[in-house]
């Protein structure tokens, strides 16, 4: 997303996960421009949403794999921007699943998975058929030591178990 942040005439704030720079793994294969305007569906599904960005992303397509296994079907929205943010993507989704659980690393209070909740609750209020989930950060600083920030923030089980409220 750097290329098109760069190329855009308008102001953009790019956000870097640090957890993210000791990730390994082969690189994506080159693609075509990203779209900055548009969240991205990275895994097709209909049972329910699981709506994130950033550095959550990876702990939501894991919990989608292991919710797969499992035999509940997870399409996976990755928001890649906030602002702009893409409410007729996720409406979309929600009306396909009718169940959405948004992830987020910011505390719940006043957080952008707040804000997407909202948007579902007044765009899509009639194709829920549970409430909407939020999987967000414990509303403390977050911790130095490395067991209690993985005990702060969201985690793969955390996903699993709130999807799981929302398709039982």
């Amino acid at each position: 997303m750097l290329s098109p942040a760069l190329a855009d005439p308008d102001p953009v704030v790019l956000f870097e996960h640090g957890t993210l720079y000791n990730a390994s793994g082969e690189p994506a294969p080159p693609t075509a421009a990203v779209d900055l305007d548009h969240a991205a569906i990275r895994r097709p599904g209909t049972d329910v949403s699981l709506i994130t960005y950033g550095g959550s992303l990876p702990k939501v397509l894991a919990a989608a794999q292991q919710l797969a296994d499992e035999g509940i079907d997870a399409e996976v929205i990755d928001l890649r921007t906030l602002r702009p943010l893409d409410g007729a993507t996720i409406a979309a989704s929600v009306a396909r699943t009718h169940r959405a659980v948004v992830v987020d690393e910011a505390w719940r209070t006043g957080s952008p998975a707040a804000e997407v909740s909202a948007r579902i609750a007044e765009e899509s209020f009639h194709d829920l058929d549970a409430p909407v989930e939020r999987v967000c950060s414990a509303e403390v600083p977050i911790p130095y030591a490395r067991q209690l920030e993985e005990a702060a923030l969201p985690q793969t089980a955390d996903v699993v178990t709130a999807a799981h409220r929302a398709v039982d």
